[in-house]
């Protein structure tokens, strides 16, 4: 098993950055393909992006390609999302995910941290 826990949320303007922190724990980190993904109030969870066991292979929603970025430090067993230029429309909690398997955009992933909450203002 891997307890997740996220960090780095809060209150940041439009055209800004943010950075978000997934702090694993458990089983070894780089087992895990990470992802992250947000629930905006009254709204479904969505994805956001997704990165493979080693970093190689990334994945983005439409609406966060060119602006987010995913990262990963096995040595630091933690998940990044790295946000520039957020809108308001990305305000929404986001929650990392694990999964030993390639769970790509589903939310399938078998473990979740508690989510930390992003506020983009105008």
């Amino acid at each position: 098993q891997v307890r997740l826990v996220e960090s780095g949320g809060g209150l940041v303007q439009a055209g800004g950055s943010l950075r978000l922190s997934c702090a694993a724990s458990g089983r070894t980190f780089s087992a895990y393909v990470m992802g992250w993904f947000r629930q905006a109030p009254g709204k479904g969870r969505e994805f956001v992006a997704t990165i493979s066991w080693n970093g190689g292979r990334t994945y983005y929603a439409d609406s966060v390609k060119g602006r987010f970025t995913i990262s990963r430090d096995n040595a630091k067993s933690t998940a990044y999302l790295q946000m520039n230029s957020p809108k308001p429309e990305d305000t929404a909690v986001y929650y990392c995910a694990a999964d030993l398997n390639w769970a790509g955009v589903g939310d399938g992933y078998n473990y979740w941290g508690q989510g930390t909450q992003v506020t983009v203002s105008s």
